[in-house]
């Protein structure tokens, strides 16, 4: 599922920085720290899995021999060892990892795995894993960037196909099974979500779609994704159902401006916080503010929300490679609610769009 990327290379510029660290071992299992340094995805089980990487030894994936052929070597990045159900796979994994004083661990790590590996090595100081990864994984290859924008244009292409769709008189549940199909026809492995928020759902940004029929001169906010090749997408467009009021109008003028100021201004070397305020701004400067009920975007990639996030107080610089969101939002209680969102990536000398679908209201039956 995951592209071929250079594993091997990636499991040494993570050795390099757990010897800047101070780090002994770097102990990986659920979560996209795996695929990231492996190509392979652990299913959430009971039974271990766990990527061990000494700072100075080989890598060794621990894997219960039932899941064993689903593993790729990659290039002989690391070896595999299975473990059988009458072996303690805690044992094998905290003796590759030797005698740490500091292990870092993956931070979705189930806290039955952790206590154990506490038992087993209880010399060890464990931290999380993210010190390591983010500093890799927040900067995306080229190849990254290239299953990044597929997935987009996938996503665009759902949009263009709803804008042919009847809306009113259907409900969001329907609306959203629609959507996820489409997402998966137009070339996804996955369809992991399609929010569909209609009248006053759209003011809750993370509506779960029900049977709420849609009615007539109602904005819907479609917020959708998926993952192709590993890689995610997320976009979200607002629908409308017949001729908008003046309100809603007004309203959504401002939404299109503030979404466009953040993208231009995302430059290397600009703050992340930065791009929040210049959207945030167009909003408390149309009497919105306090509408605006969430931070400007996040980091996308593996996973569909990671570093770095686009918020007030995270002054981190932007540098090419970072893909995340801009989705502000201005959402009435009880009314309406709407939304834009883009994925993009910093470039060399600006913003590169991967969303390129129409951002304005979208009118339909």
């Amino acid at each position: 599922m995951f592209p071929d990327f250079d594993y091997a290379a990636r499991l040494d510029r993570a050795r390099d920085l757990m010897t800047e660290q101070d780090i002994d071992v770097l102990m990986l299992s659920i979560g996209a720290d795996l695929p990231y340094f492996s190509g392979y995805e652990a299913m959430p089980l009971e039974r271990l899995t766990m990527l061990v990487v000494p700072r100075d030894g080989e890598a060794t994936m621990v894997v219960p021999r039932l899941e064993a052929p689903r593993v790729d070597r990659r290039g002989g990045a690391f070896k595999i060892r299975p473990w059988d159900e009458t072996e303690d796979p805690i044992g094998i994994a905290a003796g590759l990892a030797g005698k740490p004083s500091t292990a870092a661990l993956g931070d979705p790590t189930w806290s039955v795995f952790l206590l154990g590996l506490q038992q087993a090595l209880p010399r060890a100081a464990f931290v999380s894993a993210t010190r390591l990864t983010k500093g890799l994984r927040i900067r995306k290859e080229a190849e990254e960037v290239r299953w990044l924008r597929s997935a987009a244009e996938a996503t665009d292409r759902v949009v263009t196909r709803l804008d042919a769709v009847r809306f009113s008189e259907r409900t969001e549940r329907d609306i959203s099974r629609l959507v996820g199909t489409m997402t998966l026809e137009e070339g996804h492995d996955l369809a992991a979500f399609a929010i569909v928020a209609s009248g006053p759902n759209a003011a809750s940004p993370h509506h779960e779609a029900g049977d709420r029929v849609i009615g007539t001169g109602e904005t819907i906010v479609v917020d959708f994704g998926g993952r192709h090749r590993g890689y995610c997408s997320d976009t979200t467009r607002t629908f409308h159902t017949g001729e908008p009021s003046a309100q809603v109008t007004e309203a959504f003028a401002v939404l299109e401006a503030a979404q466009a100021a953040g993208r231009s201004a995302i430059a290397p070397g600009v703050s992340a916080e930065a791009v929040d305020r210049a959207t945030r701004t167009v909003i408390d400067d149309a009497g919105y503010g306090d509408r605006f009920i969430h931070r400007t975007g996040h980091g996308i990639g593996l996973e569909v929300h990671e570093h770095p996030y686009i918020v007030e107080g995270n002054d981190m610089p932007l540098e090419a490679g970072m893909a995340f969101s801009v989705e502000p939002g201005i959402y009435q209680p009880g009314s309406w609610g709407m939304r834009v969102e883009d994925i993009v990536v910093c470039g060399t000398d600006g913003v590169d769009e991967l969303n390129r679908s129409p951002r304005n209201l979208h009118i339909v039956d």
